[in-house]
C-alpha cells in the first residue's frame, strides 16, 4: 500500500526544506503503517477469552442439566480456539480489535523511538533534530526532540500539533496534515533557533514509509 503519491511527497520535501531554511532545527518525517503484528497480543486476549467462554458454557450446561460427553466439548473448544487463530493470523486488521488502546499506543512509541534513532535524527551538530512520526494502524502520532530543542519548547506545544496531525489524518488528509504539522514546528523553531551562517541540511528532506 503506497501512502503518498509522488507528488505529495514532493510537496512534503519542500515544506521541510522550506521550513528548514528559516531555522537551524533539522525536521524529519516517517509514516508507518502499523507498528507491530499484535498477533501474539491478540492471541493472548484470545486466549483468555476462549478460556472463560468455555468455563461460562461448561457452567450453563450444568445447571441446566445438559449432559455432553467431555471429549466432545473439549475437542469442540479445541476447534474453536483454533479456527480464531487461523482467522487472527489471516485477517491481521483483526488483532487491532482485542488489543488494547494503552498496548497500542505504547507499541507505537517505541517504535517513534527506534525510527529517531534509526534515521539519526539525534546526531545533528546542535542537538536540533526533530521527527514527526504517524502510525496510521494505531491512530498515533508523536513529535520526538532532540535534548537542545525539548529543553525549550513545552509539551504542550507538541501536543497541538499533534492532535491536528491526527485530525487531518482521520480525514483522509494526511499529506496535508503532515506539511501543516512542519509548518507549526519552523513557527516554534524559528523563535528559539534562527539559521545559523552555513545552516547545513543534516537530515533527509523527504518522508520515509514504513
Amino acid at each position: 500500500m503506497v501512502i503518498f503519491t509522488h507528488e505529495e511527497h514532493k510537496q512534503i520535501a519542500a515544506a521541510i526544506q522550506l521550513a528548514e531554511q528559516q531555522t537551524s532545527g533539522e525536521i524529519h518525517c516517517a509514516v508507518c503503517r502499523q507498528s507491530d503484528s499484535y498477533f501474539l497480543a491478540a492471541g493472548f486476549v484470545f486466549s483468555a477469552v476462549t478460556l472463560m467462554v468455555g468455563l461460562l458454557f461448561a457452567w450453563l450446561f450444568y445447571w441446566l442439566w445438559i449432559d455432553i460427553d467431555l471429549r466432545i466439548f473439549v475437542t469442540a473448544q479445541f476447534i474453536a480456539y483454533g479456527a480464531g487463530l487461523l482467522i487472527l493470523y489471516q485477517i491481521p486488521r483483526l488483532r487491532l480489535l482485542l488489543v488494547p488502546k494503552s498496548l497500542r499506543y505504547r507499541r507505537a512509541h517505541a517504535n517513534a523511538m527506534q525510527q529517531f534513532f534509526a534515521q539519526n535524527t539525534h546526531r545533528t551538530q546542535a542537538r536540533t533534530g526533530v521527527l514527526v512520526f504517524v502510525s496510521l494502524a494505531e491512530r498515533y502520532a508523536e513529535i520526538v526532540a532532540d535534548g537542545g530543542i525539548s529543553d525549550k519548547v513545552s509539551q504542550d506545544q507538541w501536543n497541538t500539533i499533534v492532535a491536528d496531525l491526527i485530525a487531518g489524518a482521520a480525514e483522509k488528509k494526511l499529506a496535508h496534515a503532515l506539511i501543516n504539522a512542519v509548518e507549526q514546528i519552523q513557527t516554534i523553531l524559528i523563535v528559539h533557533f534562527p539559521p545559523s551562517a552555513d545552516n547545513p541540511n543534516e537530515l533527509p528532506d523527504h518522508v520515509i514509509e514504513i
